[in-house]
């Protein structure tokens, strides 16, 4: 079940003059709302693609490292130290 959530923002001077020119027939967008909702998808989009690339980096550098630095942990090891790390 899809939840809608109504929110507000007030927006004035230069942020509300950008929206403006963005929405209508001088704009890209029919409405605020739908130029918001495009705003937040691609926030959304880019931030999984941050993360993703953050992965990739993390298992290319783990890759790369010499067979003799792996050391062998069982899943309740790496649980483990993922909750330890995440309680910093």
């Amino acid at each position: 079940m899809r939840r809608t959530t109504t929110m507000t923002v007030r927006l004035s001077g230069a942020l509300s003059e950008f929206v403006s020119a963005n929405v209508g027939e001088s704009g890209n967008y029919e409405s605020v709302s739908e130029y918001v909702r495009d705003l937040i998808r691609r926030d959304k989009t880019r931030a999984e693609r941050e993360a993703f690339d953050r992965l990739k980096a993390e298992l290319q550098r783990a890759f790369a490292a010499p067979d003799d630095t792996y050391q062998a942990l069982s899943a309740a090891d790496v649980i483990s130290s993922n909750r330890a790390e995440s309680a910093t």
